[in-house]
Formats: C-alpha cells, structure tokens, sequence
C-alpha cells in the first residue's frame, strides 16, 4: 500500500509540473494521474467504493465552486454582455453541433440537444487561469470572455434542472419546457429571497466565532444541506451543491468563502478527476481512437467558428475575436460533470460507450487551448498574423471595478481613514473579521466586508497588486495581527505604500522595521495634541508649536527616546 502511495503521488506531482509548464490545468493532471494508476496501466488501486465516495464529494464541489461565480448583483453590471453574447455564443455553437450529432448518431433528439448544449460550454477554469496568466482578464477582450463563461455557468441551472426529464420514457416538448423555466424562475427567486434574510443571519452568527473552523464547517454542511434536500426533490444533487454556491454568492461574505474553501475543494476536485480517469475504459477509446480524433477536431473546428462569427456581427475587433473564439473553443468541466452525474443516476440519454468516448473528446479538447495559443502567439510573433498592439485596459473605462486604497481593519480608525477616503471620493475597500462592525458599517454606506487581511488570496480577490492598488492602510489595533498584514501585503507588493496605525511607540518602530510608510501612534499623537492644547491656553504661539511638534515627530520620534511605560497613565 505504502508503495502505491508513494508512486501515486509521485506521478501526480511529475504530471502537475509538466502540465503546468505548458500552461494547461492541474486538473487534467489528476485525470491522467487516475488513468496511469487505474486498473489498465499500472494497477496501482482499484475503482472501489472509497474512491467512488471522494469523487462525488468533488462533484458537489464543483458545482458549489461554479455557482459561487453567479452573482445577481455581477450578473446585472454585465447583463448586456452576458445575456446578448453570452446567449447568442451558446445558440450558435448548439445549432452548428445539433445537425452534425443527430445525423452521425442514434441518439433521441433531446439526447443531441443535451449534448449539443453541453459541448456549448467551456472550462471556466482553465480559461480564467489563462487569462489571468497573460494578464488578459481586466482587458476588453477579457471581460467579454469572462462574460461569456458567466453565463455559461447561469445555463447550469436549466440543464440541471432537465435531467430527470431523461429519466422518463416520453418527452412532451412544450409541457417540459414550461417545467424547465418555471423551475430556474423559482430557484433563481429562491436564491435571492433566502440568500438574503435566511443565509446572512446565518452566517452572521457563525462570523461572531470568529473561528475559521466553525465558518468552514457552515459553508460545507449548506453545501450537503442543499444536496440532499435537491435529491430528496427527485433532483440531481449537483443542482443543490450549485445552488448552495449562489446561495453564498449573494451574502457579503463571499469573497472569505471563496478563499477558505478553495484549498478543500481543489483537494475533492482531484479525487473526483483522479476517480474520473480510473473510470475511463482505455480499451473501447483506444479501440474508437478514429472517433475521438474526429470528434476532438470537430468540436474545436466548430466551437471557433461559431464564436468567431458571433463576435464579428457585434462588432469586437479582429484579433479579439480570435482570441476569445481560441480561449472558448474547448469542452469543459461542466460536460464532465454532466456526463458523471447522468452516470450516476442511471440517466441513459446516450449509450454508456458514447458517454466515455465524449468525455475522451472533452478531456483533449481541454489540452488542446494552450497549444493554440502557443501557435497563435508564434505566428503573432512572426507577423503572420495582427500587428502586435497593446489590449486597452477597463481602467478608464471603469473605475469602480477595482479599488485604488485598502483598509485593513474597519475599528475606530479605520472609519475614520474610510470617512476621509469617502470625502474626496477615492474608491476604497475596508476588510475586517468583527462582523458587527461590517454589518452596522455597511448600514452607514461604507465600503466594508467581511475579510481576514492577514491572508494573502483574501487580499488578491480585492485586487491587490503592484499596478492596481495605490495604497494600503492597516487600521489593526492588534501589533502581530497587524505585522501579518503587512507581511501579506509585502508578499504581493513589495513596493506598496503601506500606512499603518500603532498603539504605542514600540509598535510603531516593529511596524516601520517591516517597511511600512508611515505608523502614527496613536498615543504618541494624543498625547501631542493634549500637550499642544495646554500650551496654547498658556500663550505659545502658533509658529513655536508647529516648530515643536515637527522636532519631536521628526525621523520617527527619535526625539523623544523609550517611553518608561507604556501602560501607566
């Protein structure tokens, strides 16, 4: 056992690096991981129960990671790209697809339909890691690509909500599509209705713990809550794993959700594609090797087309069209995913042979982007191409969507520094665990949410990098709390603007032997202000106390040497 281990791991690490070097997802490596140790290659385990177990955790993660994307308030800044895009990129590449499946296969017409939906969509995974790698995503072609996956993963919805309509022998078209849209009406509404009143009280609760472990296990134990309440309906569990995800979406603590679940739902994803590829009969693909082949050339073929075309008539310019019909042009997780979750429930839409041989298809198509992309750069390089140019940035064109300060910590200072941001209308944002502070800040229409600033992913979903954030303000009462924070910021930016409050005097010169701007304490500076007051009542003038304060704040108070105590008052 130990053996297998070892040599398991072994290969998963050498797949992971050699795959992240040409720039494709771990994800696939974990696939390929389960397929050289399944039972057709080296044998090393076998596809029981356990692994079967792990891989329908990683389902309902996925699920849950894809609707966490689907927020109402995203959803309507960018409902003209989504919803006329996004919409109409779908549209097309399922009428392009439905013919060619319907007449090269035995399938029921719903069967080509789902199929032809199902190939519509794209990794979103895989095409936000390259576009984040290239620096893309905050360019235009970027956020119409991000649009586009966007509403991609909105589509979940209907065609999870379709898949007891394959379980049946009769398809009543009209009737079921009724059934369809009234169901994603009443779950979207759902959503809203209990992700507001229901799951912020909630979680409300939970954040007053102040305990990473107890707010982890209430994001999880939602996740089965809904599962299980969503199977209990006759419905898939995925859709309840998803809907839990929009669930959390719509609450102000998203972006902790996001960052705290992550490493969990990175380690269940891998089982569910490690379990995946052991699954995979490597003799019926390798048999049908033809088939695959066609199917992977087709696929891309068309999905590049289709998008292509779609992009051209709203009018994106030509290299950005390309680019975006290249990033898309794959299959994505959320085929697999329904592919896995129809195998599970015994929904026989399509033969159980076809079933593999898609997902073979889907597998390459995946690996196939950054090769693309490689040779699109190549010839880009060459000349053979577009003439090179520089993507144009939202910045201008919307600032909001990132913020130019901040603050770490949502206290007595911090509001005030939020107060002042506020009065010359710098867009700020305010991070802090107390969510009492963050509930009664955002009634008073302060920028603040829930968010531990010592973690540096919580601070990357904020947007913190060297180019876009122009300072940060650490407003932390706590000293080792407060070194943490400038240690993360550090971490990310080594050259940030760091401006940091200080209790006392000691704390200010740990903080500025950290590399921080400027740390006021708050002590010192009270006592100067009382000090400053008395004088004045006794007749010095205005000109000898600025002359004083600036000698005794001059090089960082050296003047006023090692306070006996800071504790007595």
């Amino acid at each position: 056992m130990s053996l297998s281990l070892l040599a398991f791991f072994a290969i998963v690490f050498v797949l992971v690096y050699l795959l992240r070097m040409a720039k494709i997802g771990a994800l696939v490596a974990f696939l390929f991981a389960g397929v050289l140790s399944g039972p057709y290659i080296f044998n090393l385990f076998e596809l029981t129960t356990a692994w079967t177990f792990l891989g329908d955790l990683g389902i309902l993660f996925l699920w849950f990671t894809i609707g966490l994307e689907i927020n109402m308030r995203r959803l309507w800044q960018l409902r003209r790209t989504i919803f006329g895009f996004g919409a109409t990129q779908v549209l097309m590449v399922a009428i392009m697809l439905f013919p060619m499946l319907f007449g090269l296969t035995s399938w029921s017409v719903m069967g080509c339909v789902m199929v032809a939906l199902m190939l519509a969509m794209s990794s979103t995974s895989e095409d936000l890691q390259i576009l984040t790698d290239r620096n893309q995503l905050n360019t235009n072609m970027g956020r119409q690509t991000f649009s586009i996956l966007l509403f991609q993963d909105l589509l979940s919805i209907p065609l999870l909500a379709m898949l007891p309509i394959f379980a049946g022998k009769s398809f009543n078209l009209g009737a079921s599509a009724i059934d369809v849209a009234v169901i994603s009406v009443a779950l979207v509404i759902s959503v809203i209705v209990i992700g507001r009143f229901v799951m912020t009280p909630l979680l409300r609760q939970v954040a007053k713990l102040k305990s990473k472990e107890a707010f982890l296990l209430a994001v999880m134990l939602n996740i089965v809550l809904w599962a299980v309440i969503m199977e209990w309906m006759g419905m898939p569990a995925g859709l309840g794993a998803f809907l839990a995800g929009m669930l959390m979406s719509e609450t102000l603590y998203r972006h902790q959700i996001t960052v705290q679940v992550s490493p969990y739902a990175m380690l269940f994803l891998a089982f569910f594609f490690i379990s995946l590829g052991m699954g995979l009969n490597l003799p019926l693909l390798g048999h049908n090797w033809y088939i695959v082949l066609g199917g992977l050339v087709g696929l891309v073929a068309v999905k590049f087309m289709a998008m292509f075309m779609v992009a051209r008539v709203r009018g994106v310019s030509m290299p950005d069209a390309t680019m975006i019909a290249l990033i898309l042009a794959q299959g994505g997780e959320f085929g697999l995913l329904m592919l896995q979750t129809m195998k599970n429930s015994n929904i026989t839409a399509i033969p159980s042979a076809h079933a593999e041989i898609l997902t073979a298809i889907i597998i390459l198509s995946i690996m196939t982007t950054p090769v693309l992309l490689c040779l699109y750069d190549y010839l880009q390089r060459r000349g053979k191409l577009f003439p090179q140019r520089h993507p144009r940035t939202l910045d201008d064109a919307d600032a909001t969507i990132k913020p130019d300060v901040i603050v770490c910590g949502f206290g007595r200072v911090g509001q005030i520094i939020c107060q002042m941001l506020d009065a010359q209308s710098v867009p700020y944002v305010a991070l802090d665990l107390d969510i009492s502070s963050v509930m009664m800040g955002r009634e008073r229409g302060f920028n603040v949410v829930y968010g531990d600033a010592t973690n540096t992913d919580v601070l990357r979903e904020f947007g913190l990098s060297p180019r876009r954030i122009r300072a940060v303000v650490v407003a932390l009462d706590n000293a080792t709390t407060a070194r943490d924070t400038i240690l993360s910021v550090k971490s990310i930016a080594p050259r940030m603007k760091i401006f940091a409050r200080a209790r006392n005097l000691a704390d200010s010169q740990i903080l500025l032997r950290e590399g921080v701007a400027t740390a006021m304490p708050e002590t010192i500076e009270s006592s100067f202000f009382l000090g400053v007051s008395l004088l004045d009542h006794l007749g010095c003038s205005e000109r000898e106390l600025e002359k004083l304060l600036c000698d005794m704040r001059a090089d960082n108070y050296a003047a006023l040497g090692t306070p006996i105590s800071d504790n007595k008052d």
